[in-house]
């Protein structure tokens, strides 16, 4: 892995923990020689990887759709920056540029973000390993949602499948280097192999 994607909260949210954890996200990042690509901003979770990155001394890319958001919120100091017209072309663009995901916690936009490269991966779009940095148990009730739509049938195999959950960034980013894609199966259950 060369690069990794970070999803992350655009506000720093309630709990200290959630800030720490994306300063040592990005100090891991450093320390393994690893580049981040996010969304760009400097506030919120998503400014805290990004300067903890850069402050090591390494790489930030961020994505932005032009317009979208108030210029003061694009972090200046980033080592690239790609203007896009769309959220969709940012999505696709970070896919593009990364190796793995990692979702910190955040809201809408973060769960959106990450559901959709686990479907990627279902569906066989790409291979890259996802993650959750499950800081203080913030992923725990995904988890379990998770779990309930698989014991439903709507999803097929374990969790771990495609799905990476670690409170330890550290560990987090061991476990991804590690990753083998699930064998492919025929997800849908009404149709033959």
């Amino acid at each position: 892995m060369k690069r990794i994607c970070v999803f992350a909260g655009s506000n720093p949210g309630v709990n200290q923990a959630y800030g720490e954890a994306a300063t040592r996200l990005g100090d891991e990042l450093v320390a393994r020689d690893l580049e981040l690509v996010y969304g760009g901003s400097n506030m919120g979770l998503m400014g805290r990887v990004a300067n903890a990155v850069l402050g090591g001394g390494g790489k930030a890319i961020g994505v932005m759709p032009t317009g979208l958001f108030r210029r003061e919120i694009v972090h200046t100091q980033l080592t690239e920056f790609y203007e896009v017209q769309t959220m969709h072309e940012r999505k696709a663009k970070m896919g593009d540029l990364a190796d793995g995901f990692i979702a910190l916690p955040g809201g809408y936009g973060t769960f959106e973000e990450i559901f959709e490269v686990v479907s990627w991966g279902q569906i066989g779009i790409h291979d890259k390993p996802v993650g959750l940095l499950n800081v203080d148990g913030f992923y725990d009730p995904l988890r379990t949602m998770v779990q309930h739509a698989i014991d439903a049938g709507f999803i097929h195999g374990t969790p771990g499948d495609l799905l990476i959950c670690e409170s330890d960034p550290a560990r987090l980013l061991d476990r991804m280097c590690e990753y083998t894609p699930p064998a492919r199966v025929n997800k849908w259950t009404e149709l033959s192999e």
